[in-house]
């Protein structure tokens, strides 16, 4: 069921390639529709956590089966909405069908174990309950998967949902929501709310009902909502920035090495929080594999992501494109320039926020471009000596969410992987680019350290209850 704000208002969703298409007018909800969807979310809870693992599961089933029905639907949809390309789209919309599938198979298997007692006639057996109520706030940048493989293990495991897309996806928030609707999913159990995070994040996360925020976003939110949950003692789950390396040694591949790097760095317009943001390149290969990567990137193709031919398509809003360029200028005043820059010009760019692949070299350790997650089409070339000074650049950052290295020598590459300040760790691949079944999250300041995605979702989405038997009489 669905029902406008209270308050009446409503906000626009525009095309990011082309601003003058108006995808659709949504809901700008106040903190009043934020308690009803709350209150919907708690009296659904009884009877969702009462039903069987089984029955819980058949409707993931049916969702996925669903979503792969409107692959095509969804993916342009999510190109309109978000500026993707549409090859990236058709991935993300099979990687909820995935994760959809995961979490159904999740639903009948075990969640506890039997523990040895010191008495023999004790039973003593561990077991999980959902939280409750949980609020769910996404991000743009993956405006299908990420809700997908938030909402879907909560459900699973018996939880009912609050759920907040980001305020310029709205489109594909409701889209999300709807494949849950039409799998047959009862009232209460799933809500939806559109808006800014602004005027509805902080009741999601201090409402009484609430037991429980996933949230991926900036790290700025991010520490607010670790502020407001821990006020209440409220589980919460973050995950936020990446500032991610790839270290590029002699010995690698070096047609490997520039493919990835670029892709890492380039592809959805470099927004993606595993992304490719730092290049950190042995002295001996500098020169080399700045040519190459300078080559492939002038090579690129800048357009609108419907056009199957493009690499680059635009940034996700006005505000995102002024705060890239702001930091390319910045940049400009920090290191070397070697291209991009500035935006596109033509008239394919003259409606939409594109901005060029820019590439900037000798970069310093310590310098805002060194530092600083700027989630768009920017790449920082840095030298070092040696590997031991490569790790130590790549781990001179706050974050520690992705990274890769380019090498066949076995020993730098266990040297690599023991040293690097990082939660997920690539070897010969791309930074960006995960899997379903396995966890997901960073460390220092790129996560709550806690994990999504796998088995690891069951750590966040229950709690575990040790029961023990007795024999009655003594």
């Amino acid at each position: 069921m669905s029902v406008d704000a209270r308050c009446g208002r409503t906000f626009p969703s525009l095309n990011p390639a082309d601003t003058r298409d108006v995808i659709g007018e949504f809901a700008a909800s106040d903190v009043e529709d934020v308690e009803a969807a709350i209150d919907a979310a708690h009296q659904a809870f009884p009877a969702w956590r009462d039903l069987s693992g089984w029955a819980r599961q058949e409707i993931l089933r049916k969702a996925a089966d669903i979503l792969e029905s409107r692959t095509q639907e969804v993916a342009a949809a999510m190109v309109r909405e978000n500026g993707k390309t549409i090859a990236e789209a058709r991935g993300e919309t099979l990687r909820g069908v995935a994760l959809l599938r995961f979490y159904a198979a999740e639903g009948i298997r075990c969640v506890g174990e039997v523990v040895p007692s010191v008495n023999a006639k004790t039973l003593i057996y561990t077991t999980r309950e959902p939280l409750g109520v949980v609020s769910i706030i996404t991000p743009w940048n993956f405006p299908v998967a990420i809700p997908f493989w938030k909402i879907a293990p909560a459900l699973v495991y018996g939880n009912t949902v609050v759920f907040k897309p980001a305020s310029v996806t709205p489109h594909c928030g409701a889209l999300v929501t709807r494949v849950f609707e039409q799998a047959g999913l009862p009232a209460g159990v799933l809500n939806f709310v559109t808006g800014r995070g602004e005027a509805l994040g902080q009741e999601m996360v201090k409402n009484e009902k609430v037991h429980g925020v996933s949230f991926t976003g900036s790290n700025s939110v991010g520490r607010r909502i670790a502020l407001w949950a821990s006020e209440r003692g409220v589980k919460f789950q973050l995950e936020m920035g990446g500032k991610n390396p790839a270290l590029v040694l002699p010995d690698c591949d070096l047609e490997q090495a520039v493919t990835l790097t670029v892709r890492g760095a380039f592809s959805y317009a470099g927004q993606k929080c595993t992304a490719t943001s730092r290049a950190i390149v042995l002295d001996a290969f500098y020169d080399r594999f700045s040519e190459k990567l300078l080559e492939k990137t002038r090579a690129l193709k800048i357009g609108p992501g419907s056009d199957e031919s493009t690499f680059v398509p635009p940034v996700v809003s006005e505000d995102q494109k002024i705060s890239i360029l702001a930091a390319i200028q910045k940049g400009k005043s920090e290191a070397r320039l070697l291209c991009g820059g500035g935006a596109p010009e033509g008239e394919t760019f003259k409606h939409g926020y594109y901005v060029e692949p820019t590439v900037f070299s000798d970069v310093k350790p310590d310098s805002y471009l060194a530092q600083e997650e700027i989630f768009g089409p920017v790449l920082a070339l840095m030298r070092a000596r040696d590997l031991s000074e490569a790790i130590d650049l790549a781990n001179r950052v706050r974050f520690g969410l992705s990274a890769t290295i380019f090498a066949r020598d076995l020993n730098s590459i266990q040297e690599y992987i023991r040293r690097i300040e990082a939660g997920i760790v690539k070897v010969n691949s791309e930074t960006a680019g995960v899997e379903p079944q396995v966890p997901f999250g960073g460390m220092k300041e790129s996560s709550s350290h806690s994990r999504e995605q796998g088995r690891a979702a069951m750590d966040f989405f229950t709690s575990i209850k040790t029961v023990y038997v007795d024999r009655a009489g003594l």
